[in-house]
């Protein structure tokens, strides 16, 4: 980091965070649809910094759900492009009674800044925004940026993935590496380089049994419970080993080799520690496999919510339906329409052969999902990234490793634009992201700043 960037940094680091806490403020929940007005102010407010900080041309553009943010600053068309991708939407707050502090109310404890969002992303994406600031304002930005931040990656991204198909979009967004701040590290002083995130999909099953909610005095035992029918139903989609029973889920899951699993130990993670951070007394999982293994090259499907009947009152009634969301987390060779698929066979297959769910219908919805995601720790982002932690974090070398998380729509963005993927995230692993009392360091949003600005310096020189 050159002495100008550090003092520019330095001296305008109050305003940064404040600029960040006003962004914080605005509840820019994109699955809520009470938000929306919420939404709209979240993307001015950042078009508007993107302008600020030296954007020649900025806009929102509307799609049939939360609008596209599109930025550029085009210096010169013989230079790299990189693209910065990010976004706006947070997850839902509740439950609100776990937040010590209101969740769109900002607090600074201990050297962090505690608000939904924080961490996840619009402290890692305004992170992107100052460093791009910076690089303008001391006339030192060495190449063409770009920005493309959504509002809908929370709900895995269905208008941008539309967007990003139409040859006009991607000849816009045409660039050398897709630069992404949405991940994190162990530590503060072991910075990570993530070069594999897993895909995703996500399902909701409905159950419906009788025609109205029951009195379970005068229905019970002689009607079928969809509540009964959904656990038995879910029961079944995992065996004592833990694994997954659709039938060909594992066909295309890559087979590593002993060097290939050895690699992914390091010491920045103990399954101990892993254990005892969220209060466990096992870890558990598919049988044949580490925890680190469980999280990274393995898939998986969970229970992510189940729900019907009375809620939170005692009232004895026997429900007409029965919800649950499940998602799944896909890796490398897995192909997510063709595991969508054979989940949903498998499903109708299970209403139809168990005997806890007769009488009652089985139905399923769906959204988009994605395919896994893997870059060559030899790849120039890669490297670029290495030398900038090494320079600005002053900790532990940099590791490479896998992450268990899904961004999905990066596989498209990878494919549509033949671009690379850069993943350099600031954020720890203990900052709480989609639970209460979520936080980001304010060390490691002015540190991060410092080392995207090295990212772009390094990229542009190899």
């Amino acid at each position: 980091m050159t002495p100008i960037i550090e003092h520019y940094i330095e001296s305008h680091q109050k305003r940064f965070l404040e600029e960040l806490l006003a962004l914080l403020r605005i509840p820019s929940v994109g699955a809520d649809p009470t938000c929306q007005a919420a939404m709209q102010k979240a993307a001015t407010y950042i078009k508007d910094h993107l302008v600020e900080a030296g954007a020649d041309e900025a806009q929102l553009i509307q799609t049939a759900g939360q609008p596209i943010i599109y930025a550029e600053k085009m210096i010169d068309p013989l230079l790299p492009t990189i693209l910065v991708y990010g976004h706006y939407d947070v997850q839902p707050a509740d439950p609100l009674d776990l937040w010590d502090t209101p969740p769109f109310d900002p607090n600074i404890r201990q050297g962090s800044i505690y608000a939904r969002g924080a961490a996840d992303d619009k402290g890692q994406l305004f992170a992107q925004i100052k460093a791009f600031e910076v690089m303008v304002r001391t006339e030192q930005l060495p190449c063409n940026v770009k920005f493309l931040i959504e509002g809908e990656e929370e709900i895995q991204s269905p208008n941008l993935a539309p967007f990003l198909e139409k040859k006009e979009n991607q000849k816009m967004l045409q660039a050398d590496v897709v630069l992404v701040s949405d991940t994190s590290m162990p530590s503060p002083d072991q910075p990570v380089i993530l070069v594999g995130l897993r895909g995703a999909m996500m399902f909701e099953i409905t159950i419906k049994g009788p025609n109205r909610d029951l009195h379970s005095g005068s229905y019970g035992g002689v009607v079928n419970n969809p509540i009964h029918a959904l656990c038995t139903l879910l029961a079944h989609l995992r065996d004592d080993d833990q694994k997954i029973t659709v039938p060909g889920f594992y066909h295309d899951v890559r087979t590593l080799s002993k060097e290939e699993r050895k690699s992914l130990v390091n010491d920045a993670f103990t399954p101990n520690t892993y254990q005892k951070d969220i209060g466990l007394q096992a870890n558990v999982g598919e049988k044949g496999y580490n925890t680190i293994e469980r999280l990274t090259i393995r898939p998986t499907l969970e229970v992510n919510g189940i729900w019907g009947g009375t809620i939170g009152k005692k009232k004895t009634v026997l429900p007409a339906t029965a919800h649950a969301i499940l998602s799944m987390r896909l890796v490398p060779d897995q192909e997510w329409t063709t595991i969508q698929h054979q989940f949903e066979e498998h499903i109708h297959h299970l209403a139809k052969t168990l005997p806890a769910l007769a009488g009652t219908q089985v139905t399923i919805a769906k959204t988009a999902g994605s395919n896994a995601l893997l870059i060559p720790s030899q790849s120039r982002s890669v490297q670029a990234m290495k030398k900038a932690f090494k320079d600005t974090w002053k900790g532990k070398p940099p590791l490479c490793m896998r992450h268990g998380a899904s961004i999905p729509v990066l596989t498209t963005l990878h494919e549509k634009l033949d671009a690379e993927i850069a993943l350099l995230g600031i954020g720890l692993d203990d900052d709480n992201i989609h639970s209460p009392n979520e936080k980001f360091g304010i060390e490691n949003y002015l540190k991060g700043i410092a080392t995207i600005v090295d990212f772009y310096r390094n990229f542009v020189q190899s």
